[in-house]
């Protein structure tokens, strides 16, 4: 997930935070079976576009419209 959503990130010029959920309780609470998660926004209120494995249809249109629809 990771290669595919950096050459995604840098086409649309966004960018992309890494956080370890096993490092934060909260984190590991939320998203610990769902590792990797990719969320869109901030880390407390973000939308999840995806898990496990990239969804690109999804992301692509969350970095070209600038917002997420919730699944």
């Amino acid at each position: 997930m990771r290669d595919a959503l950096a050459r995604l990130a840098l086409r649309h010029g966004a960018t992309v935070q890494e956080f370890d959920v096993d490092d934060d309780p909260a984190l590991e609470a939320a998203y610990g079976e769902l590792v990797p998660v990719l969320l869109h926004g901030d880390l407390g209120d973000g939308v999840v576009l995806c898990h496990f494995h990239l969804d690109h249809a999804r992301v692509v249109e969350a970095l070209a419209t600038g917002a997420a629809t919730p699944p």
